[in-house]
């Protein structure tokens, strides 16, 4: 099975992002677009195997020129992830970098967040602050939901579990499942999220500065560049499921900075946006049911190109990856379940720096992607509703939905 790259070339104006820090353009208003020219080129065979197309998936991109992103909030400071909480409320729930969790219902964004921990949070950094948020799957009945935030003071990571009744979360009921050290103040990840299989996954960064210094990356006795995976519904405040790999939380490792990561709700199966060091952006996917003990490469691999080693058996090379030349962080985003059949089983990912928005599928065991949308905005999440209907957030404080013209 071969890999594809993406090859066009545009101007960067400067590297990093919200997953990997630096100065982003200058935002601009939103656009619909393409579908745009790409060349591919052939890239060495992958261990990660794409799955057989799917009865309901896409067997090709749409003219993503029929459709736009349509803004349906703005005003918001920094939002950085967005989420449903599956209880029939169609409501969202929309982070915000400093501190806040915002509820957007019946098509307002409401006043009052449902959570204010800017108390305790540090957003000093650019890649710090209130990053990541999951609803418990039986949230409807025990109002449990977690997050990850980088805590005032020196900028820990914090993994912690808070209950909420209606449109209100009480602060003061924050139960701290983690509490990990940050060496350097970038490359925290973020991510959070319940999988198929009941347990919390966590995306950890390698813990900053440039090049994994302390190559925690490939340690599989830290629990930086890795994801984590705990079992919430045992123990206090967690027990480690038994089929771990490493008798530790630590899930799968070899990433540099896991920012965004989801499972399809259709399939299970996991996809990881992790933000490259200074050639390759790239995208990971592991099929439902594996997983335990992937190593992804880095630092030994930055996508399919070595870093600090050789290209090797046992490395799972990435789903899709562009180079910086055209983006220089990548917003890991959703598999597409909504009520748009031409876009179902798409994975649509971007980049902060250029808002370019990309689609990946699997179609005859191979992977297609193609650049679907120019968006303007400094893409920071994607996020879906209890519809699988797809948003993005942007930096410039607007949250859009995906929809046809």
């Amino acid at each position: 099975m071969k890999r594809l790259i993406l090859l066009f070339s545009i101007p960067i104006l400067a590297c990093g992002g919200l997953g990997g820090g630096g100065v982003a353009p200058t935002n601009t208003p939103i656009a619909s677009g393409g579908p745009f020219p790409i060349s591919t080129e052939s890239l060495p065979e992958s261990p990660t195997e794409a799955p057989a197309t799917q009865p309901t998936n896409a067997s090709a991109f749409p003219n993503s020129g029929d459709y736009e992103w349509s803004l349906i909030v703005s005003g918001l400071n920094r939002p950085v992830d967005i989420q449903a909480a599956y209880d029939g409320s169609g409501r969202l729930f929309i982070l915000e970098k400093t501190g806040y969790i915002r509820i957007y219902e019946n098509g307002q964004l409401l006043e009052t967040p449902l959570l204010d921990i800017t108390d305790r949070v540090n957003d000093s950094g650019n890649e710090m602050g209130l990053l990541g948020l999951a609803f418990h799957p039986d949230y409807e009945q025990n109002g449990y939901f977690y997050v990850n935030y980088t805590g005032s003071g020196g900028g820990d990571t914090f993994i912690s579990r808070f209950q909420a009744s209606g449109n209100s979360a009480d602060p003061n009921s924050e139960m701290i499942l983690l509490r990990i050290d940050q060496p350097f103040p970038n490359h925290n990840g973020g991510a959070v999220a319940f999988g198929p299989d009941g347990y919390l996954y966590l995306g950890l960064g390698d813990g900053g500065a440039a090049g994994d210094p302390l190559k925690n990356g490939q340690d599989t006795s830290s629990l930086l560049g890795k994801i984590l995976r705990i079992d919430v519904n045992n123990g206090d405040p967690y027990t480690i499921p038994p089929d771990n790999p490493f008798g530790t939380e630590v899930w799968a490792y070899g990433l540099r900075n896991p920012w965004r990561i989801s499972f399809d709700s259709a399939t299970g199966d996991l996809w990881i946006g992790d933000v490259g060091q200074g050639a390759i952006e790239e995208i990971d996917y592991l099929p439902a049911g594996t997983g335990a003990g992937a190593n992804f490469g880095w630092s030994i691999m930055e996508g399919t190109r070595g870093y600090d080693g050789d290209p090797q058996p046992g490395l799972l090379l990435p789903a899709a990856e562009y180079t910086h030349d055209f983006g220089c962080s990548v917003t890991g985003g959703y598999v597409y379940r909504g009520s748009m059949p031409e876009w179902n089983g798409i994975y649509l990912y971007g980049d902060y720096c250029t808002g370019f928005i990309w689609g990946a599928l699997a179609y005859n065991g191979q992977w297609q992607t193609q650049l679907l949308f120019q968006t303007g905005s400094n893409i920071n999440t994607f996020g879906v509703d209890e519809d699988g209907e797809i948003y993005l957030g942007g930096d410039n404080g607007n949250v859009y939905k995906l929809l046809k013209k």
